[in-house]
């Protein structure tokens, strides 16, 4: 913005900038502060234009960006309901300085997060745009606070909806809509990193019960139904996206904290707003069915192209959902790259219209459900750098049960490998620093004299999802490390997600033995500030990432490197 050029940002409102130009019709950015136009009107506009301009606020109004319009509104003495940005009541906010300086910068960054298959959606200052954001009632399937203590997860949610302008001659003109492409974006707990993780339509699942909130404030249960496609958690039976979220959950054993949820529209407005997203083609494109035509190499799309381009099964790979997926994980990354340029970020009529095309495409569940909740997390997400955001596709295989494949099951060993990461908040993109640094730790915890096994004493709790778990490391220490006086106390009080060992100064030589035994992470020990007396036993209290007794819960989570991963800041060709 020039005004930021010239140091004179902290005192404006990006909005402010955006004047009418009579003899276009249009509302024009500024760039000449000292008059109330655009250099363009300036150069063509008369005297009389001018004057025009000044008379009366009882004339014709156009719609301007929130913040002008407020600011007139007061200044000739009508109440805030008549300003022409339409929204009654609006309170007066003063932000301070350097918040105003930075909210097109993070705006402009943090919008490409929520790009799915359908759309992007931004978050931005202006109370304008709480009006266009729409919100469904889950109840308890996510999360009512906006942020959490640890990692933070999202669904992001393209239904494939036929309303809307154009779009009715897609086919399913009367469908309600399903999930038809879904990533839950995992954002790591110290905001480093992401793994965007793409959840195939076509797999095949149990979908749980699934309570939901009527209209009228009443809740009904959805009954659940086994052995279907993902694809129908949403919208099918009168399923809402709380129960995507509870499918996904019931899949991956990572519970959503929120979801955001675009359509077809999304796609079209969105891509225009941002002016085109970049794509490439590795041979020339021409779909009769989408009525995709793209040619080999760099093209840009917007509008039905980009949506053409998203919804095309016959162009690329073997025409599956799973090669779509790998296309519309590039066209993200891209996009993403797109949002964080300075191109956009630098361009307010870009972000303007980026805005307000977004949070008319956005549903969001209640616990984000305002421009302030949105922008709280927009600054979180931001703080991730696009090379450490990591797409992958749920690893599968084809479904055993048919004869005709047209759906597939998760992998069996790959799948929950790369969910065991995404629980253990373990990044894609730092997999050997975290072994490397698991390995000195360990090392270093080792270090010290260790006790005999026939002299460690050690009561087993279970606080895992493995029924049995502690019963079955007594008989493993036992008959297998020698560990007698290790005992059996059943079940925890709770649950938890990790495995600790609790143990006295005076019985760290014991520690460190079993510590060898189990393979237990410098992070499960637990010491105590006070010695044990008598024959006080250590406590070891298994958690969700205990896999089995003999077997090590050392180092990150890691899955094989077949599986697939692409990064946002890398650019490929579709093929």
């Amino acid at each position: 913005m020039d005004a930021q050029s010239r140091g004179r940002a902290d005192d404006i409102d990006p909005a402010d900038q955006w004047v009418l130009n009579p003899h276009t019709g249009n509302y024009e950015l500024r760039l000449d502060q000292s008059a109330g136009e655009s250099p363009a009107a300036a150069r063509t506009a008369t005297a009389e234009d001018s004057g025009r301009r000044a008379e009366s606020p009882d004339g014709p109004r156009r719609e301007v960006p929130a913040q002008r319009s407020r600011r007139s509104a007061q200044k000739d003495g009508r109440g805030p309901e008549a300003s022409a940005a339409g929204g009654a009541g609006r309170r007066k906010r003063k932000a301070p300085k350097a918040r105003r300086k930075k909210a097109l910068m993070w705006t402009g960054g943090v919008t490409a997060f929520v790009v799915v298959a359908a759309g992007v959606g931004a978050y931005v200052l202006y109370e304008r745009f709480n009006g266009n954001i729409s919100t469904i009632d889950i109840g308890d399937a996510g999360n009512n606070d906006v942020l959490s203590d640890g990692p933070m997860n999202i669904l992001i949610i393209g239904t494939d909806k036929r309303t809307g302008k154009g779009n009715e001659g897609y086919g399913d003109k009367g469908s309600e809509g399903h999930a038809d492409t879904n990533i839950l974006f995992h954002v790591s707990e110290d905001r480093t990193n992401a793994t965007a993780l793409s959840i195939p339509r076509d797999l095949m699942t149990d979908i749980p019960d699934c309570e939901t909130v009527q209209p009228d404030g009443s809740t009904k249960t959805i009954p659940g139904t086994p052995r279907v496609r993902f694809n129908v958690s949403l919208g099918q039976e009168g399923r809402n996206p709380g129960c995507t979220m509870q499918t996904v959950e019931a899949i991956t054993g990572i519970k959503p904290d929120h979801f955001m949820m675009v359509d077809f529209n999304a796609v079209k407005e969105l891509t225009t707003a941002v002016g085109g997203v970049k794509v490439c083609m590795a041979k020339p494109i021409n779909d009769p069915k989408s009525h995709l035509e793209l040619p080999q190499g760099e093209s840009t799309v917007a509008g039905e192209d980009a949506l053409a381009l998203l919804r095309t099964r016959h162009s690329f790979g073997n025409e599956s959902d799973l090669d779509r997926i790998k296309v519309q994980q590039q066209f993200l990354g891209s996009m993403i790259r797109e949002m964080k340029s300075s191109d956009t970020l630098t361009n307010p009529t870009k972000l303007f219209k980026l805005a307000d095309a977004a949070t008319n495409a956005l549903t969001v569940d209640q616990g984000i459900g305002s421009a302030k909740k949105l922008m709280t997390l927009a600054q979180e997400i931001g703080k991730v750098d696009t090379k450490n955001i990591t797409f992958v596709t749920l690893p599968v295989i084809d479904n055993p049960a048919e004869t005709v494949k047209a759906t597939v099951v998760p992998h069996p060993t790959q799948a929950e490998q790369l969910f065991a990461m995404m629980r253990s908040d373990t990044s894609l993109t730092e997999v050997k620093q975290k072994e490397k640094a698991a390995k000195s730790k360990q090392a270093a915890l080792l270090k010290g004299p260790k006790a005999a096994p026939a002299d460690v004493r050690v009561d087993v709790l279970n606080g895992g999802e493995i029924a049995g778990a502690a019963g079955a490391t007594v008989t493993w220490l036992q008959n297998q490390q020698g560990v007698l006086k290790s005992t059996n106390k059943a079940n925890a009080p709770e649950k938890i997600k990790k495995t600790t060992l609790e143990y006295a100064p005076n019985q760290a030589d014991q520690a460190r033995a079993l510590a060898e035994m189990m393979g237990l992470p410098a992070a499960a020990m637990k010491q105590g500030t006070a010695d044990a007396e008598g024959l006080e036993a250590m406590v070891l209290t298994l958690g969700a990432d205990f896999k089995g007794a003999g077997i090590p819960i050392t180092g990150p989570a890691k899955i094989s490197d077949d599986v697939e991963r692409a990064s946002a800041d890398k650019a490929v060709c579709s093929k």
